[in-house]
């Protein structure tokens, strides 16, 4: 068994825990992707229906309509905690299809919400029973894969996963032209079913027996307390929890932006997938040039770009008539280099716990989502009818993240791969 395992990870193949594995490569990381991309549907397809949902819920103040954004996202981080060890104990796959069952019945839900208060209640929710898809897909790779190999995988997941950001919001516009805005909850209700039949299927277990975990507190703590005493796990975690931030408060103010900066709603969409399309770009080169140059070395260079670009941002902001194409060449190179940073972060962070992937995704998961969204929900209720706001919240999350990385890496940059000092855990 041992040979066949050490066989499979040459070719780049999930190690058989039990029997054959099922799943190659290619359908492996389709099936990871689709598992994180029902998150990315949940928070993009609904960016055009802004206006309409407004309109439904009676909200006056347009700032409000983020909430939307912000509550699934603070259920999602929330949520991050507890899926961890919970999977760390019972597996990855019966959580994964617990979770799936849970986001179409929510999803259902929240088309048939009376007022704006119980759909953000039901965004929460359904947020927060997401979060296991974003924490165990992390676990299910880190199970079978370690280090800028696990960077790679990331990437390459990263890339099928942002497929999804470039066709939601179309998606939902499309929907619009035929039918109102809760039908859009229908898709993911669709969806979700959809995927989670597809695990259910064809996903083995990949938590192995020796790195089962009980549910104990005083377990859990010593866990938590281990990556939080990380200090590279732990700046790595915050600095992209950081740079999440910047990405959240586009996210959040995107479709103010295009409809009351540009006077441009109807290429929303369509600007929209031009951005998330430059992250799917960019984590496709990342996954073909990490292993070569190294995880910290590619993120670094990337969050340099960004501090750069960002200021190009703030310039732009104050011109007396920023050109659209302006901002938008700006805004998707800045997240071209978020997704060079994103996936590298995650993986240098996640290094030191292979023996304790659930519990430490789990609460990283957690900490980056809620910083992110916390720092994203600021960004996009400073919106004033111009894009300064956002591109003063670039920088500021750009320079923070650079002065965590700097501690982290105890001054240290740019190292090459096969330099870092191995973690005690």
């Amino acid at each position: 068994m041992q040979k066949q395992q050490t066989r499979d990870a040459a070719r780049g193949q999930a190690p058989a825990q039990t029997g054959d594995f099922p799943l190659g490569t290619r359908e492996l990381v389709a099936m990871m992707a689709a598992l994180m991309a029902l998150n990315a549907l949940a928070i993009d397809a609904i960016l055009p229906a802004f206006p309409a949902l407004g309109e439904a819920f009676g909200i006056v103040d347009p700032n409000r309509r983020q909430y939307v954004i912000s509550s699934y996202l603070l259920g999602m981080g929330i949520g991050s905690l507890f899926y961890g060890p919970i999977g760390d104990r019972v597996g990855r796959k019966p959580v994964l299809m617990l979770s799936t069952v849970v986001y179409v019945i929510l999803a259902l839900a929240c088309a048939f919400a009376p007022d704006f208060e119980t759909f953000l209640a039901l965004r929460f929710a359904q947020g927060f029973a997401a979060a296991a898809m974003g924490v165990l897909v992390v676990s299910v790779i880190r199970d079978i894969f370690s280090g800028d190999r696990m960077a790679s995988f990331m990437s390459i997941i990263f890339i099928v996963f942002m497929a999804v950001p470039v066709i939601a919001p179309t998606l939902g516009q499309l929907i619009l032209y035929f039918a109102e805005w809760r039908f859009i909850f229908v898709l993911l209700a669709v969806m979700g079913t959809a995927v989670g039949v597809w695990v259910w299927l064809r996903l083995p277990e990949t938590l192995r027996p020796e790195h089962v975990i009980p549910i104990r507190f005083d377990v859990i703590v010593s866990t938590w307390s281990k990556v939080i005493f990380n200090r590279t796990g732990f700046g790595h975690v915050t600095a992209g929890g950081l740079v999440m931030g910047a990405m959240f408060g586009f996210l959040n103010s995107s479709q103010q932006i295009f409809a009351d900066v540009f006077d441009a709603q109807d290429i929303f969409p369509y600007a929209f997938a031009a951005v998330a399309g430059s992250m799917a770009v960019s984590n496709w080169f990342n996954s073909r040039i990490v292993e070569r140059f190294g995880a910290r070395r590619v993120s670094q260079w990337a969050l340099f770009a960004f501090l750069g670009l960002s200021l190009l941002q703030i310039a732009a902001a104050l011109l007396p008539h920023e050109p659209m194409y302006v901002f938008l060449v700006l805004v998707a190179l800045n997240m071209a280099m978020v997704g060079f940073i994103g996936a590298n972060f995650g993986s240098i962070a996640m290094e030191p716990f292979g023996a304790m992937a659930g519990a430490a995704s789990s609460f990283q998961m957690a900490l980056r989502t809620v910083l992110g969204a916390g720092i994203g929900a600021l960004i996009g209720q400073a919106f004033d009818g111009s894009t300064l706001p956002m591109a003063m919240g670039f920088l500021l999350c750009g320079l923070a993240s650079l002065a965590v990385i700097f501690w982290a890496e105890s001054g240290k940059l740019f190292r090459r791969p096969g330099t870092c000092p191995k973690s005690p855990m």
